[in-house]
């Protein structure tokens, strides 16, 4: 696993916790009336995760598309359970949804593309 994406998707995932209860969120919910927004929340977690399992050349990367995709839609699922409890939020199957979308748009994406080709940037120059 590469440290700097494995500390990123965490601080990302952190960050979709912590700032569920956030009074910026009700904000952006204003412009965002049919959570559409959760496709690329869950997009760039996606990305993210990709990017930690899938940092070594030679790798099975259908496992670790597999592994990135299981690890966000189950943070989209508990973030929903999560908002479920907080007053101001609640928790929404639809969301879930939207949260896989982003998920399989971004792995689709993913496996379009050269692993060798995503991966350059983030192999010390090698090509």
């Amino acid at each position: 696993m590469n440290p700097l994406f494995t500390i990123l998707s965490a601080a990302y995932i952190f960050g979709i916790f912590f700032l569920a209860d956030s009074p910026a969120v009700s904000q952006i919910g204003e412009f965002n009336p049919h959570s559409l927004l959760h496709i690329p929340l869950y997009g760039v977690l996606t990305g993210l995760l990709l990017l930690a399992v899938a940092s070594k050349p030679g790798t099975n990367f259908a496992i670790r598309y597999h592994l990135a995709a299981w690890i966000a839609v189950t943070v989209g699922i508990l973030d929903e359970y999560y908002q479920a409890f907080i007053p101001s939020r609640e928790g929404s199957v639809g969301d879930v949804f939207l949260d896989i979308l982003g998920v399989i748009l971004v792995v689709i994406l993913a496996r379009r593309v050269s692993p060798s080709l995503w991966l350059r940037p983030f192999q010390g120059g090698k090509k």
